[in-house]
């Protein structure tokens, strides 16, 4: 039986280390600032591209989010672990997603820019980690008690492509109707002229990273989620060794290209109502932990032929665009219109799926 290097310690840290390392670096090379690598920011950003939603200035496909989901399939099909699953709950995954949504999208960020935010200077993103850690901590209770959403089954094959192929079609557009400067819309789609969505690293560059993210953390099973999950439920440290070589990597790199600036106030893409950090992040963390992994795996999992973990993807993208038109997200201004009352409902619908997914007597 061969043995996997990356899922060791040593591997599973230097795939941390690598990812910080690639996240500071897109940003050097073009990507938003503090946000390098952003599962929920690029996702909402493929919404707004696709013109689900109309924010302006995040609006753009990324690449890397496709590269993601690309990377891990080609790896999961070249060491035949390409295996079509599904049919957990799969509709309460999708809505799980949308709720995981509206929770960054309070914050503005997925539990890696959390990691990302940190350690580019952001102390706003200390509440953003506390937050998704009390949400993942209320998760382990619910796995203490039983807690599923039912046994995943073997599934055609088709399915199991419907996810890579998704991605490699939204790949194809943005191939097709690439970005015309001064156009706010190229083709179908459309591209922000300012703000975080007109910010992006070279489009090679982008999906190299993608794929090569994609590769590591299909082979290295790479969860911020887990790893909180795994300290708190069984006090173990081999997911969370590779969440603290990301910080301490982009940290250090982040340091030697002058992007390190310490601070509250003035942070890129960010606001500085810690109770919402916190708020919006556990109800974030809350449905990760419900789905069973965090944005990033959830992509990963699409990726290997997780239709339910497609699903819950698919779910984010769609939140993100009701976030947006109908005032729930957050910008450096502050809370959206109606972020409390959708943390409140987002926080409200993990308690029920919780509760009604408990082992039965």
């Amino acid at each position: 039986m061969k043995t996997n290097w990356f899922a060791s310690r040593t591997g599973i840290m230097a795939v941390g280390g690598i990812i910080g390392a690639v996240a500071v670096l897109l940003q050097y090379w073009g990507n938003p600032a503090n946000m390098g690598v952003c599962v929920a920011c690029f996702e909402r950003d493929i919404a707004g591209g696709l013109g689900w939603h109309r924010a302006a200035v995040v609006q753009y496909l990324r690449p890397e989010i496709m590269g993601f989901v690309l990377g891990a399939f080609l790896t999961a099909l070249a060491l035949k672990e390409f295996k079509p699953r599904g049919g957990s709950s799969s509709i309460v995954r999708y809505v799980l997603g949308i709720v995981a949504m509206i929770g960054a999208l309070v914050f503005l960020g997925c539990p890696w820019r959390v990691l990302v935010r940190l350690a580019g200077g952001d102390g706003n993103a200390i509440f953003g980690f506390l937050g998704l850690s009390f949400g993942v901590w209320i998760g382990t209770l619910f796995f203490r008690k039983g807690y599923s959403l039912g046994r995943i089954e073997p599934r055609n094959t088709l399915s199991g492509y419907m996810m890579p192929v998704i991605m490699l079609g939204l790949l194809i557009l943005r191939l097709m109707f690439p970005p015309v400067e001064g156009q706010a819309q190229a083709g179908i789609l459309f591209y922000s002229l300012k703000g975080p969505g007109a910010a992006h690293a070279p489009l090679l560059i982008s999906l190299a990273a993608g794929l090569g993210i994609g590769f590591l953390a299909q082979r290295s099973r790479f969860c911020t989620m887990g790893a909180i999950r795994d300290v708190l439920l069984f006090k173990q440290m081999h997911l969370f060794s590779a969440v603290l070589a990301f910080v301490v990597v982009a940290l250090i790199v982040n340091i030697l290209l002058g992007q390190f600036k310490p601070g509250f106030t003035g942070q890129p893409v960010a606001h500085t109502q810690a109770l919402w950090n916190f708020l919006g992040m556990a109800v974030a963390g809350l449905a990760f932990a419900l789905a069973g992994g965090c944005p990033g795996r959830q992509l990963f999992l699409s990726g290997e032929g997780d239709s339910d973990a497609g699903l819950f993807a698919l779910g984010m993208i769609t939140g993100a665009a009701i976030s947006h038109n109908f005032g729930m997200a957050s910008s450096p201004s502050g809370i959206g219109p109606h972020g409390m009352a959708a943390v409140v409902i987002g926080f409200l619908v993990c308690l029920a799926v919780g509760f009604s997914h408990l082992k039965k007597a």
